[in-house]
């Protein structure tokens, strides 16, 4: 077997580059000396009115200045952060002349209502409002910024043409799986041999007015509202919903031949990857965990892995009581014994749940929990769940061997994903 493929065959496919900002900041240092702090970033909101709403409270990215009602704007910028981030640190290509395909995990584009209501009024009163209407006022008089925005590929394009990525950008929404799904297509394109590198992105600025309503609609948010950075409590037992979040984070693949040619410095190895889909209901997991426990298997088998050689995982852990209830049934279906004594933590707990770019942060912060051996905590764990007996690492960061981990997404609609991440091939 070469050393540059795995025990399958397969091309290693190894990280050269990350990036990430989230409610804690901007770039990997400031996110990471923040996170193993135990430093919450979910604050009241401050970037629209929120009177009369149910929660009034976010992980919220307030260091760009963008349109206060353009979720999309804010993640085209925060997209553009973490990929510049990412690149530079893998120091590959020319300036704009990345040498591998983007794939980019973002939130369906909507207009919000500001924005509607102004292309009805263009629109006029009397004419029958529907999305064909507002698409082709957009595409009129002064309204080709919203006409840009309807498109689901605007933000796509646009890193396309600043980083100058190859072939035509993938644009992919598969909910709170997204990030890890946008990682994985690269990792098939590079095990294919259709690249030698990939950019791999999520990103999300979905905290809005109506994203929030639509939401707490579905009784998913918590409503912690006098004490945001105790909103946030996954595996506790007073969890009562999670906490909406905006962020994005970026990662460029290589094939490990290709990252020794050019001397790359190898950050970690993207080793498995698992998914299973199910169709049991638009927003519950299958009572039975069987998506969930199929989704771990996965990822364990495409890395030639077996439980004992996970030493943490990264969980989803939202802090809804039926999410984190399915996701320990699926954790300890799958780890037995294990799943008591490996540590199992969220960073939700601190930058909120990101949805759209949660799989892409949660992977750069697993890659540098390998880089420093060090394992952020789950903060506001102060009352334990009798029935979820994980070791979450409580409020404290933690020294730990940690050569491999797990990262899980597991999506609304039954969307699930779980990544093998190491610091060396296995």
């Amino acid at each position: 077997m070469s050393a540059t493929r795995d025990k399958f065959g397969r091309p290693i496919v190894v990280v050269t580059g990350m990036g990430v900002a989230t409610s804690l900041g901007a770039g990997k240092q400031d996110n990471w000396k923040k996170l193993t702090a135990g430093e919450s970033g979910i604050r009241t909101i401050t970037r629209f009115p929120i009177e009369g709403m149910k929660t009034t409270m976010a992980g919220t990215v307030d260091f760009l200045n963008v349109d206060p009602f353009s979720s999309t704007d804010l993640g085209e910028k925060l997209g553009e952060l973490v990929a510049e981030e990412a690149i530079a640190q893998a120091g590959i290509g020319a300036k704009g002349d990345f040498p591998g395909p983007l794939f980019l995990a973002v939130a369906p584009v909507e207009v919000e209502w500001p924005q509607r209501q102004a292309l009805a009024k263009a629109a006029g009163a009397n004419t029958d409002i529907n999305y064909d209407t507002l698409l082709r006022t957009a595409g009129s008089g002064g309204f080709t910024e919203y006409h840009r925005r309807f498109l689901f590929g605007s933000v796509a394009d646009s890193l396309a043409d600043t980083f100058g990525t190859k072939g035509s950008p993938i644009s992919l929404s598969t909910a709170c799986a997204s990030g890890a799904t946008a990682i994985q297509l690269g990792v098939e394109a590079i095990r294919r041999g259709e690249a030698d590198a990939a950019l791999c992105v999520g990103t999300d600025g979905s905290v809005n007015p109506e994203a929030l309503i639509r939401f707490s609609l579905l009784s998913a948010l918590s409503t912690n509202n006098e004490t945001p950075s105790k909103a946030s409590r996954p595996f506790a037992k007073n969890r009562e919903g999670f906490v909406m979040a905006e962020g994005a984070g970026a990662l460029v693949l290589e094939s490990l031949e290709s990252a020794k040619a050019r001397g790359a410095k190898i950050l970690g190895i993207v080793a498995g990857c698992g998914e299973l889909a199910d169709n049991f209901h638009r927003t519950r997991s299958s009572p039975d965990g069987k998506p969930i426990i199929g989704c771990v298997k996965n990822g364990l088998i495409d890395a030639g892995m077996t439980v004992d050689q996970i030493d943490y995982i990264n969980a989803h852990g939202t802090g809804t009581p039926e999410n984190d209830k399915m996701e320990y049934l699926g954790i300890s279906t799958v780890f037995g014994e294990l799943a008591k004594t490996v540590p199992v933590s969220s960073n939700k707990s601190m930058v909120g749940h990101t949805l759209s770019a949660a799989g892409a942060v949660e992977a750069v912060f697993s890659l540098l929990t390998i880089e420093h051996q060090r394992i952020p905590p789950t903060i506001n764990y102060d009352v334990p769940d009798p029935t979820i007996p994980f070791d979450v690492v409580p409020n404290t960061a933690r020294d730990a061997k940690v050569t491999a981990v797990m990262s899980n997404s597991f999506g609304f609609g039954g969307q699930n994903a779980s990544l093998i991440l190491t610091g060396e091939p296995v």
